[in-house]
């Protein structure tokens, strides 16, 4: 008889929700399927997602279906999916008060630079974006890596802080 495989929600919180939460949410969800569902959202959403983030998941060559800058709240409220992770990838959202987190998921800050703010050259910027889509790419494969089925919480608690710090 075989068990199927456990299945894991993760939400990718940023302030703004147009960049590296997005990206983030269509790597995990390209990388993490079946046994991975990833969303993104933000504290305070500008409403539309970077069309350089667009152009870094396209050329990754995943998906951008369904992709929307959307406020963290939709992911608090009754009937949202159940969260087993919530990582903050941006500096600000780490230090906001966050929503109380129905189930107490597991929770680590993996701030990646905003390659939104960055001002410069075409290519400076595009560079800033595939910097963070990198960034955010390694980060996730060795989320993906970890034993979850098999680690104890305070172990797996330390291995996320550490992907956290990874460059």
């Amino acid at each position: 008889m075989t068990i199927a495989p456990a299945r894991y929600n993760v939400l990718f919180l940023c302030t703004g929700n147009s960049a590296r939460s997005i990206m983030a949410e269509a790597i995990l969800n390209y990388r993490g399927g079946p046994n991975f569902t990833a969303y993104s959202a933000g504290s305070h959403p500008v409403g539309q997602v970077r069309p350089e983030a667009l152009h870094q998941i396209k050329l990754a060559g995943l998906s951008a279906a369904g992709l929307r800058s959307k406020s963290w709240d939709e992911f608090a409220q009754p009937g949202a999916p159940h969260m087993n992770f919530v990582f903050t990838v941006c500096d600000n959202a780490a230090h906001e008060v966050c929503p109380i987190w129905p189930g107490q998921p597991m929770t680590a800050h993996w701030g990646i630079p905003d390659p939104a703010v960055v001002q410069g050259t075409p290519a400076e910027i595009e560079r800033a974006f595939r910097d963070a889509f990198t960034l955010l790419d390694r980060r996730i494969g060795l989320f993906l890596s970890l034993p979850l089925a098999s680690i104890n919480e305070l172990s797996l608690l330390g291995e996320l802080r550490r992907i956290g710090q990874t460059s």
